[in-house]
Order: structure tokens, then C-alpha cells, then sequence
């Protein structure tokens, strides 16, 4: 199926052959058996930790491909928890595989390390309230007189927690990830992190997009593997800004959902559930935006 084709836009997931497990901001999780999940990406959007009531049509589906394209570009730097198992021999109801068919992938289940691993590229977001206030970026210093989007002098690693749906990721210091899973992982997950942002940044500038920040999971498996979990440099978990007209000093236009959270940065609201209704334009053009990122990024 066409990643603009239309198709109804799906909220939530009812596969009733397999246990429902875990109902995140977007994913759906199943277990499958002892060793393996099923992830299915919906169309919930979430912006601020808030999950929104309006959900983007075909934004699962692409998210999956975009996950997956990732998955196999990256291999070299570390394994992913992706496996070669069909989804017709986890989901054989044809109904209930129809419904999930092209936004879901079969992966191992592994145990996830609790903390999210933050790669920024670029002066933006947070970071940049951070740098205003501080002249740091989650406590790492910086030269004096950057501006707003530029391109920082190196990658930054700045890892958060994990939070839950409804909760805020917080940024913590690289001395609390030793802290929370010991000092020769937390250099193994910096320097893992930091070598998936570069590979990603200079494929995507190549095509037509800057990936400003993003942030990957990452597992153990039974040998204590370090592996790529989740999903990888989606719209979702990135910012993706458009080669052409990115400027210095200005906040640049996005194939991601920081389209939407200008929209609701508009509004009255304090980023506490629930969130606010999104206006049709809104929502479609930031369809168009996911399937956009897709084309640039695959050629698809």
C-alpha cells in the first residue's frame, strides 16, 4: 500500500489473538511469545507528552517504513530488534492482520534500558532556552554568541528519562546514566548513539533534509548485547528540517511534528492532558509532511 494512500486513520489497535501488553503515546505492543513482540504504530500524535485527541492519517504507516529503512541502513553500527518472522504466522486471522499489515513489526523482546539516548545537532528546542539561560546544554558548555538553529560545533549527547504516558522526559546528566546501568554501557550507549547521528545526518543532508536532534532506545539481549529498539530517525523522534530553506537565527520549517507544536504553542493551553482538537488544515499538512520526510528519505 501507498504511503498517501487513504485509509481510515487508526486511534487504537484490537488484535484479539494476541495479549495487549503496553499502550504508549503512539505504539500498540502485543506479546507474541516469551522472546518476541508485535509493534503496531497507530496514528496517535503526541506533542508535549500529551497524547492529542485528533490522529494523523497515515502516520503510522509511514513511521514504520521510515523505522524500518533505518533499521537496515544502520546494521552496521549496532543490531536491531527487528526479526524475519512473518506477520501472517503471528497474526493469522486475514481480518485482524488487514488491520495492522503495513504499521507493525515483529521484534525481539529484549530489556530495555531505562533511559532515552539523546543525540543533538543543531541549537534548537530546550537546548536553546538552555543555552539563553546558561550559555550550557544540559550541562555542557558552549561557545558564546550561538544562534538560534545553528549547527553546534559537535553532536551533543543528552540523555532523559523514560517517561510515562501523560509524564514529561526529563534530561539528566551523563554521570546519572552511569549511575542507572554502570559506566561501560553508558559510554557504549554515548558513543553508539552519537555514531547513529552522524551516519543518519549525512545521509539524510544528501537527500534534502538536516536532522537537527533525535533520540534512540536501545535494549540488552540474553548476552547482554547492546541493540537499537523502538524506532529510529522518524518525524517522530527527530527534527527534520528542509536543506532549502533553513537559515541561521530563525526557527526553520519542519517535516516533523514540531509543526504541530508551533500550532499549539498558539494556544491557551497548559501542555496538560487533555490536549486540544487540531484544526483539519493542521492535521492534513502535517500528513503531508510524514509522507514527504518518507519520499525524500526513501525515495518511496
Amino acid at each position: 500500500m501507498s504511503a498517501t494512500a487513504p485509509s481510515p486513520p487508526m486511534i487504537e489497535s484490537n488484535l484479539r489473538g494476541l495479549e495487549l501488553i503496553h499502550r504508549g503515546k503512539v505504539r500498540d505492543i502485543y506479546k507474541v511469545d516469551g522472546h518476541h513482540l508485535l509493534i503496531v504504530a497507530t496514528d496517535r500524535l503526541s506533542a508535549f507528552d500529551v497524547v492529542l485527541p485528533d490522529p494523523i492519517p497515515g502516520k503510522g504507516r509511514i513511521l514504520t517504513r521510515i523505522s524500518e529503512f533505518w533499521f537496515e541502513k544502520t546494521r552496521h553500527i549496532v543490531p536491531n530488534h527487528l526479526t524475519d518472522i512473518p506477520l501472517e504466522q503471528v497474526v493469522p486471522d486475514p481480518a485482524e492482520r488487514a488491520q495492522v499489515a503495513d504499521r507493525s513489526m515483529v521484534v525481539k523482546h529484549l530489556r530495555a534500558l531505562p533511559i532515552e539516548a539523546v543525540v543533538r545537532g543543531y541549537l534548537i528546542g530546550s537546548g536553546w532556552r538552555d543555552y539563553q539561560e546558561t550559555g550550557m546544554v544540559c550541562g555542557i558548555a558552549l561557545p558564546q554568541g550561538l544562534q538560534l538553529a545553528e549547527k553546534l560545533p559537535e553532536p551533543l549527547f543528552t540523555p532523559a528519562t523514560k517517561a510515562k504516558v501523560g509524564a514529561h522526559d526529563e534530561n539528566i546528566s551523563y554521570e546519572r546514566v552511569v549511575e542507572l546501568i554502570g559506566a561501560d554501557l553508558a559510554a557504549q550507549v554515548r558513543s553508539t548513539a552519537l555514531a547513529l547521528y552522524r551516519f543518519a545526518a549525512e545521509y539524510a543532508l544528501a537527500r534534502g533534509i538536516i536532522i537537527a536532534d533525535t533520540k534512540f532506545e536501545f535494549g540488552l539481549d540474553e548476552g547482554g548485547q547492546l541493540t537499537l529498539i523502538d524506532e529510529a530517525l522518524t518525524p517522530d523522534s527527530s527534527r527534520f528540517w528542509p536543506v532549502d530553506t533553513y537559515r541561521v537565527g530563525t526557527s526553520p520549517p519542519s517535516f516533523d511534528k514540531q509543526f504541530v507544536r508551533d500550532y499549539l504553542e498558539t494556544l491557551s493551553w497548559d501542555k496538560r492532558p487533555p490536549g486540544p482538537k487540531l484544526p483539519p488544515d493542521i492535521i492534513e499538512r502535517t500528513s503531508a509532511k510524514y509522507a514527504e520526510a518518507l519520499e525524500r528519505l526513501t525515495a518511496r
